[in-house]
């Protein structure tokens, strides 16, 4: 997804990265042409935290403890980048990055855009014979 400016904030919904079999791939290549990358959700923090390190993903930003529109709305604040783009899967998403004032990218298009593979991520989590996982310290 090489082209345009590289002055980007890049916000992948929860949802959108479920639906991508690489995500922690995605976010190194995003990050070659961005400034920010990060994920916003509804859940609670402490699923996208886990999602993030079972996928070894390194977030700018998350959501926090707040609606997915404050936000968007608090990373364009924080991140005064020339764009504010939001990755989404469905129209819920595409209104909600119209509302918050961000550009809105289907994560279908975005995928085929910058040659991501779209699946069922798998976890970068392993355990081995000894009952071991090898994302604990």
């Amino acid at each position: 997804m090489n082209g345009g400016s590289g002055d980007m904030t890049l916000a992948f919904d929860l949802e959108a990265l479920r639906g991508l079999a690489e995500p922690d791939e995605v976010f190194t290549d995003a990050r070659q042409w961005t400034e920010y990358v990060g994920v916003v959700s509804e859940q609670p923090t402490y699923v996208v935290t886990n999602f993030c390190r079972k996928h070894r993903i390194r977030q700018d930003f998350f959501s926090g403890p707040r609606t997915r529109e404050e936000s968007l709305e608090n990373v364009a604040e924080q991140f005064g980048t020339e764009r504010h783009v939001f990755v989404g899967v469905d129209a819920d998403d595409e209104e909600l990055a119209a509302a918050a004032d961000w550009e809105f990218l289907a994560l279908e298009d975005a995928a085929e855009a910058a040659g991501w593979e779209l699946g069922e991520p798998e976890s970068a989590t392993t355990v081995d014979n000894d009952g071991e996982r090898d994302d604990w310290p």
